[in-house]
């Protein structure tokens, strides 16, 4: 996980698209740990994914996932040979994602926002939030705040020093839809927004 006071601001507009391999849409991460790290050996990722057809989602061994739904009118998955409905925006919901699963649009593609962690490396929690609140992320927890589709503007205000990893400086960073803030070291700020952001706490597991 990155160390020390951090707050870095991850722009959607920077993100490359990676097309899936069976052409049923395409994926944007937002963030990873290692960082650089490939689908095979991530600790966490983070990601948008843009589902486009029906078809099969990819298997992870050892990777839970959670999924919430922020574009289209939803899915109806098979997961692990149970359905699983997933029809509400903004609505987290957990799955293991080393069994298989097969996807059904109900009306048309849809943009899931994804949270995939290795279940003994990592926990892992995601809420959607909406409105005034304050955030403190503690020592050794990456916090990822994610401005969904819904929020013309988040605004996150440091209080104990994060802007060390935005130029050096403090106070309100305006956020676009799907733009994240990653904030690490402990630091606490506030919180506004205009629509839904999702915020996930991601810490690693001890050594045993």
């Amino acid at each position: 996980m990155a160390g020390g006071n951090e707050l870095r601001i991850l722009r959607a507009s920077d993100r490359e698209a990676v097309a899936w391999k069976n052409g049923g849409g395409v994926t944007r991460e937002i963030a990873a740990w290692p960082e650089g790290a490939s689908t095979a050996d991530f600790g966490w990722r983070i990601s948008l994914a843009e589902v486009a057809a029906d078809g099969p989602f990819s298997v992870f061994p050892g990777v839970d996932r959670t999924l919430t739904l922020a574009e289209g009118a939803g899915m109806d998955l098979t997961v692990a040979g149970a359905r699983r409905l997933v029809g509400e925006r903004c609505a987290p919901q957990d799955f293991p994602g080393d069994v298989p699963t097969d996807c059904r649009l109900l009306d048309g593609p849809v943009v899931n926002f994804n949270v995939m962690y290795r279940r003994d490396r990592v926990r892992a929690r995601t809420a959607v939030v909406r409105g005034a609140l304050a955030l403190r992320a503690e020592p050794g927890e990456t916090l990822l705040v994610v401005a969904l589709r819904e929020a013309a503007e988040l605004e996150a205000e440091a209080r104990t020093g994060a802007g060390a990893g935005h130029g050096g400086r403090g106070g309100p960073v305006a956020l676009g839809p799907y733009d994240a803030a990653r904030i690490t070291g402990g630091n606490a700020f506030g919180l506004r927004t205009r629509g839904h952001a999702a915020v996930v706490r991601l810490a690693v597991r001890p050594a045993r």
